[in-house]
């Protein structure tokens, strides 16, 4: 993970259970409970725990996915880190302040100026058309009518939209409707953006779409996106990292790489056991150590990905260099390496 200074967005300890008076469990100091003892005594009594113990770190600009299945504690997790539902214990840091100490009024400035917020039901206003939908969070800010709407044509241009501006909810695809839902969540210029299952809805060459959408967008914006899904294909496509979480719990947090070639276990092993590895394994991941040789040899950045590299194996090329920006070899991969980086043991 990155150093402390560049994460944006990160909880510690932290717990959502449901039931009469959770609080209760809670009274020691910071980081002082025994998890497990926790996680059973609030079981026996009856709570319902929605997440525990949860640990994350996001850093800036990044894309930090989390996963699971129903019931994981995948989406409580994002409502905790925006506040929209309250933690029962915990600590939500963004850009050094803990969100779990602001009263409503500071809560309300901070979603307004730095959270942009996109859900899988599009919530978009029907009696509004297209540039009124994506400017009505503007208002909210006390921003003039011309700069909102201004800005509002903006971000309709941005997601593709242009020419739909007089267009009324019901007039569009379903598409249509969650790339207005982006457009207005980017209206405000949030810091963070939360997304809980925004494609799921969509049919799967819509959702294609979005997600190429999507990355097209982070390259432009490079905002620090919190983005949830059940979907491992989609995770593996879009993530700079990903969190699994099971029953509340986090399982494993890694890179697409480091989750498909070393699973913390048999529950995330299952996401990975149809993953075509060749679009997910990174040349960095598997490369062996400089080889000291000086020639003419094909080259490839630590990023890319195996189907580029497994392409440069033609004719009578042997090792591939993996090369840095300041263009030093600091790796090299084989046919070999490439192929034991394929293979799985089936046991």
């Amino acid at each position: 993970m990155p150093p402390a200074d560049n994460i944006k967005l990160s909880c510690e300890g932290l717990w959502k259970v449901y039931g009469d008076n959770p609080g209760q469990h809670f009274t020691g100091e910071f980081g002082s409970f025994d998890v497990g003892r926790t996680f059973q005594q609030l079981r026996d009594d009856g709570y319902i725990v929605a997440c525990g113990d949860v640990k994350i770190d996001i850093p800036a600009g990044s894309i930090f996915i989390i996963m699971g299945l129903s019931g994981s504690g995948k989406s409580t997790v994002l409502r905790c880190l925006s506040r929209l539902v309250e933690p029962t214990f915990g600590k939500v840091i963004l850009d050094g302040l803990d969100l779990l100490d602001q009263g409503p009024k500071e809560m309300i400035e901070i979603r307004r100026h730095k959270m942009g917020m996109v859900f899988q039901n599009f919530g978009l206003l029907p009696h509004l058309d297209v540039l009124k939908n994506v400017a009505f969070p503007l208002k909210a800010q006390g921003i003039s009518k011309n700069e909102r709407l201004g800005r509002a044509k903006e971000m309709i241009d941005l997601v593709g939209l242009e020419g739909r501006e007089t267009s009324y909810p019901h007039q569009l695809s379903g598409g249509q409707q969650q790339r207005v839902g982006i457009a207005r969540s980017l209206a405000a210029e949030p810091e963070v953006w939360f997304l809980d299952e925004p494609f799921s809805a969509l049919d799967p060459l819509i959702r294609t779409q979005m997600q190429d959408e999507f990355l097209r967008l982070q390259t432009q914006l490079h905002k620090t996106i919190v983005f949830v899904t059940h979907d491992f294909l989609e995770a593996l496509r879009l993530a700079d990292h990903i969190c699994i979480m099971k029953d509340g719990q986090v399982v494993q947090i890694g890179t697409p790489s480091e989750i498909v070639l070393a699973p913390a276990n048999d529950y995330v092993e299952k996401f990975t056991g149809e993953v075509p590895l060749w679009k997910i394994i990174e040349a960095h991941s598997i490369m062996d150590p400089p080889d000291g040789k000086v020639g003419d040899r094909p080259s490839v950045k630590p990023e890319a990905l195996l189907e580029e590299v497994m392409q440069l194996f033609e004719g009578d090329t042997e090792e591939v260099e993996i090369v840095n920006d300041a263009g030093e070899c600091c790796g090299v991969l084989t046919p070999v390496s490439i192929i034991r980086a394929l293979y799985r043991d089936e046991k």
